[in-house]
């Protein structure tokens, strides 16, 4: 039985820049990601092994185990990325009713993942194309990384179990990394400020959205098994000039 869904809205990588500024988003297909992010399209899927051994999250309010995860933080100057000290992941309740006002702690990222060269170009890549689009001047952004896998072994799994929403930065790149024995899982965006949204499915390995967190509110549906073992897995890079969220004050 076919499943219909809505083909994302690619744009070419050299697009992606004024895409961002204009629509508030950017969508680009896995050889493209690769070509922006200066890498192979192989040495991206090098990395996707290592989503199979993300630890649950703890933290679910809802009650659920559907969600595996690992996390780890970045600050970009320039063409330099630093990894900082692990920290606890916060968002105030005006971005994540769900979540939000909890100190979180996720179980780090592996040191074998971070120390493969496509993972710092992505890193990098990310914190450039928010520097393009979103600033005016040099800035230092501040990275939060999250490897996500969603599973249906409960019968349906949550990506977003807040809803729809904003992060609470200033960019926001979403990976598709794999998906496998899954119905769902449809992003839908929608702007903050009108009522003009567009919904489509990221199921190609490595295809991208890009977000202007400001403008945009985002959300995907829930995934339900099309047979045993279903998952869907992503990356989920946010940046936020200036400090990490909660850092303020």
């Amino acid at each position: 039985m076919a499943y219909p869904t809505f083909a994302p809205p690619y744009v070419q990588p050299e697009e992606a820049v004024a895409q961002l500024r204009e629509r508030g988003f950017a969508v680009l297909q896995p050889h493209d990601t690769a070509a922006w992010a200066g890498v192979a399209l192989t040495e991206l899927q090098q990395l996707a092994p290592d989503w199979d051994d993300l630890p649950p999250d703890e933290h679910l309010k809802d009650g659920g185990r559907y969600r595996r995860r690992r996390h780890a933080c970045f600050i970009a100057d320039g063409t330099q990325i630093t990894q900082a000290p692990a920290r606890a992941h916060w968002q105030p309740l005006e971005y994540n009713a769900l979540h939000g006002g909890m100190q979180r702690w996720f179980a780090p990222m592996q040191a074998a993942t971070l120390a493969q060269p496509a993972w710092q170009r992505l890193v990098q890549a990310v914190a450039g194309v928010a520097q393009q689009a979103l600033a005016t001047q040099p800035e230092r952004w501040f990275i939060e990384a999250h490897q996500f896998r969603i599973d249906t072994a409960g019968g349906i799994g949550r990506p977003t179990p807040e809803g729809a929403h904003r992060d609470g930065v200033d960019l926001v790149a979403v990976f598709m990394v794999g998906r496998h024995g899954i119905k769902g899982g449809e992003t839908r965006i929608f702007e903050a400020a009108r009522p003009a949204g567009q919904r489509f499915t990221l199921t190609d390995p490595w295809s991208l959205l890009l977000l202007d967190d400001a403008r945009m509110v985002h959300e995907t549906t829930p995934i339900q098994p099309l047979h045993e073992g279903g998952w869907r897995d992503t990356l989920v890079l946010t940046c936020r000039r200036g400090t990490f969220l909660g850092d303020d004050g």
